[in-house]
């Protein structure tokens, strides 16, 4: 595939260079300062790529081994299960009513949750689940923020550009 033909069509492929394999791609653009907005929007890109270790402007275009879906489940597990990863974990104050071992034994069972099905996770993200707890059914559910935590993420698939935040809610507050 040439650069950008079909791009649009196939929005998880990226770009490798031709002569040295590298996935340093840069390409130029010109960003303007959008001050009601209070960040840079894209104006325009030039037209040429290139890679960054080798100045070469042929590139291959491919798939990942992972699909998002699978590369954002596995972000989400790590988050999840060991609170590794960039993000925070958010306890409702419901959640905190109950005490300190209520919370606990929540986290944990999340930690431990391993409940997912077709009807509970239709995209395979691992992203919501809901576990009983005392007698009460809790729900978890993770989001994804850019870095600043003002808008959704322009890619969950990629960590670094990403901030997810795990919301741990009684059900009867959703």
């Amino acid at each position: 595939m040439k650069p950008d033909e079909n791009i649009a069509e196939d929005i998880w492929s990226v770009p490798s260079c031709s002569k040295c394999g590298s996935e340093l791609i840069v390409k130029d653009a010109t960003v303007c300062w959008n001050q009601a907005a209070g960040l840079w929007e894209l104006e325009q890109m030039a037209d040429q790529a290139h890679c960054q270790r080798c100045g070469a402007t042929e590139l291959n275009w491919s798939k990942p081994e992972l699909s998002s879906y699978q590369r954002i489940r596995d972000l989400n597990d790590q988050f999840r299960t060991t609170g590794t990863g960039r993000g925070s974990i958010m306890i409702t104050s419901s959640i905190q009513a109950n005490g300190a071992a209520f919370s606990a034994t929540a986290l944990k069972a999340i930690r431990d949750f391993k409940g997912f099905t077709d009807d509970n996770d239709p995209w395979g993200e691992h992203d919501f689940g809901a576990v009983e707890i005392e007698g009460e059914k809790v729900f978890f559910k993770i989001d994804y923020f850019d870095l600043s935590l003002q808008q959704g993420s322009p890619n969950p698939a990629n960590e670094g550009c990403t901030h997810r935040v795990m919301t741990i809610m009684l059900a009867s507050e959703f």
